[in-house]
């Protein structure tokens, strides 16, 4: 076994003395300098796991050594030592790149405690270095902004996946690139050459999705004056995504069901059954555990889909990938637009850190994309993001329309007059649409009671006739 190597540069002997009897043992292999200059010499020439410094030493301090240490090997976490102990201290080493800090006198327990811990942080640092390398190698990724622990998550789970073709569940909110896994699922699979055929299962009525699933042969219904092939014989092969699989209906629930178990389909008005080979991934942004319970979706379905299951963070919680997304966008509007713009102003930038999203990255997205187009200047300022806050008749953040109630609140906030309504119209009309008119089931999907909701209906003259018959 590899021992750990660790460096303790401290001027006094028997601060040195201790901390190597406290490791000496067949785990650790501890070299010890009296000073900074001679730290920074070693380090030039061996490599380190774990490096323990006193913040105070003539010369050159420990702040300087852990300057040093970022430089000459950033993977290598740094404990600080000090006898001066302060909250000032602590936020010092730390803004400088300390993953610890132990304040002199210090009992051995407590000095290894902080060793051990440094040490985890080394061992996730190095698995995040060497997933970023492997990532790098594989297909699908490109399309991923984000390098914070929350989606290197999801990269390596996309990985795990890929091989394999165990039937995969996505979930998150809306505009956190399920689809994007999706693709990068089948892009990394042994069948990249193969079809990836994606399905919005919201967007098609019950009986046009089973059409569109399972294929239908000639006469079988009114209208199907031809044989259709299925889209899952279309996937054949390759990779079936099935895009807000909440909305399909009780009755087209079972008949997936009967088709991922059996892995054969019968097209509707058919008696023979086609054998199917397909990578079946699924998507939500609802709870289907809910729906389960709630009896709206059939558990023995849930169970079946979510054999692995793979959960997008929404943009709030990744805020840390923000810039990232922003000059990514960026230059993506610029080049496309064929604007000059050289960056974000700090207030704006501000602004936009502070948001919470509730579209996700393709809010953003729109966002970036609105303020290239509307901004004068080659910086764009909070005045342009202001001006494409959703100020303008589709009263939305680039367009977008929320889907549940947490939403619409949370858009209201950045709008203002006309735009209010407007957004509360196209919330309404969009919720409705999604369900076939259905007020009832509007109103569960997006979370409003169903009085509350007829009551915005009734208050912005929306008539589930009036638009049923355009």
């Amino acid at each position: 076994m590899e021992r750990t190597r660790v460096l303790i540069v401290d001027d006094e002997a028997v601060i040195r003395d201790g901390l190597k009897r406290i490791l000496d043992n067949d785990r650790f292999a501890v070299e010890t300098c009296t000073s900074g200059y001679s730290a920074i010499e070693l380090l030039h020439e061996c490599e380190f796991d774990l490096i323990v410094t006193d913040l105070k030493m003539p010369g050159m301090n420990g702040i300087e050594v852990l300057k040093a240490v970022s430089a000459l090997q950033p993977d290598v976490p740094v404990i600080m030592i000090t006898g001066y102990a302060s909250v000032e201290t602590a936020v010092e080493a730390m803004k400088n790149g300390a993953v610890d800090y132990i304040s002199k006198p210090f009992a051995p327990d407590q000095f290894m405690e902080k060793v051990e811990h440094a040490l985890e942080q080394r061992n996730h640092i190095l698995d995040d270095v060497y997933l970023k390398k492997e990532i790098t190698g594989h297909h699908g990724f490109h399309q991923f902004v984000g390098e914070s622990k929350e989606m290197l998550k999801v990269y390596h789970r996309i990985m795990q996946v890929a091989a394999t073709t165990s039937t995969v569940l996505i979930t998150g909110e809306s505009g956190t690139g399920k689809e994007l896994v999706a693709r990068a699922i089948h892009e990394n699979s042994p069948r990249p050459d193969q079809p990836f055929v994606a399905v919005d299962c919201s967007s098609l009525s019950e009986n046009l999705l089973e059409s569109e699933l399972f294929g239908h042969v000639k006469g079988s219904f009114t209208g199907a004056i031809q044989a259709k092939v299925g889209l899952f014989k279309v996937a054949d092969g390759g990779t079936l995504f099935l895009d807000e699989v909440s909305n399909i209906s009780l009755s087209t629930q079972a008949k997936l069901l009967r088709a991922l178990q059996e892995r054969q389909i019968t097209p509707i008005g058919g008696t023979q059954p086609i054998p199917i080979s397909i990578h079946l991934v699924a998507a939500t942004n609802r709870n289907l555990k809910t729906m389960v319970s709630e009896g709206t979706f059939r558990e023995d379905l849930f169970f079946r889909l979510n054999i692995i299951p793979i959960e997008l963070p929404p943009l709030r919680e990744r805020k840390g990938d923000i810039p990232l997304l922003i000059s990514h966008f960026l230059k993506k509007f610029t080049a496309e637009i064929g604007k000059d713009i050289r960056g974000v102003a700090p207030d704006a930038l501000m602004f936009l850190e502070g948001y919470s999203y509730p579209g996700n990255v393709r809010e953003l997205e729109n966002i970036i994309e609105r303020a290239v187009v509307l901004t004068e200047g080659d910086i764009i300022r909070r005045d342009d993001l202001e001006q494409a806050d959703g100020s303008g008749d589709d009263g939305a953040f680039g367009g977008r329309v929320p889907a549940t109630a947490e939403e619409l609140k949370e858009m209201k906030r950045h709008i203002r007059g006309h735009a209010v309504d407007a957004i509360e119209k196209a919330f309404l009309v969009s919720a409705l649409e999604r369900n076939s008119w259905n007020v009832t089931r509007a109103a569960e999907e997006t979370g409003i009671l169903r009085p509350n909701f007829q009551g915005m209906l009734k208050r912005l003259g929306i008539s589930i006739r009036g638009q049923m018959e355009k």
